[in-house]
């Protein structure tokens, strides 16, 4: 997070004051619950196991607290969204998704790679007319626990 050292709630109670929205002990909750996830969460996922939480009171703090800049949507190829902090709170990292299982996990790549990956995509970008431009890369294939699986029943084994 930029400018110093105000904690996530601190910034979400900023952020849903500017947009005219309170923080809630409900929206204190979720922002727990994504700041321990470390990847983004669906909304399934969220309230497996977490009573007090209904289901459309997820759905619509949700959507405030992605109006107010707290959290984003991350889309997959899944019928459903994830959900997770705004890299401003949390740092800039991309996703890997199992097409099979849904697992997603958080990358973060050497300060090296990623200028690597910058330069390429400014470049790119540049030759397409735009200007000031950032990135989120979402790596989608197969994770290392369904990729067993599913040699194990092509063997047979």
């Amino acid at each position: 997070m930029n400018g110093g050292p105000r904690s996530i709630h601190d910034e979400a109670a900023s952020r849903l004051h500017g947009a005219g929205q309170r923080y809630t002990e409900q929206r204190r909750r979720l922002i727990d619950i994504l700041s321990r996830a470390g990847n983004p969460m669906s909304i399934p996922e969220i309230l497996r196991g977490r009573q007090g939480l209904p289901q459309s009171s997820v759905y619509r703090n949700l959507a405030d607290l992605e109006g107010a800049g707290v959290v984003r949507r991350v889309m997959t190829d899944e019928e459903f969204g994830r959900y997770e902090l705004t890299e401003d709170l949390t740092g800039h990292h991309h996703h890997l998704f199992c097409s099979n299982c849904g697992r997603t996990t958080d990358v973060t790549l050497t300060a090296n790679l990623e200028g690597l990956l910058a330069d390429a995509l400014d470049t790119v970008a540049r030759e397409a007319g735009f200007a000031d431009v950032s990135h989120r890369l979402d790596l989608i294939g197969i994770c290392g626990a369904c990729a067993r699986t599913l040699a194990t029943r092509v063997s047979g084994t």
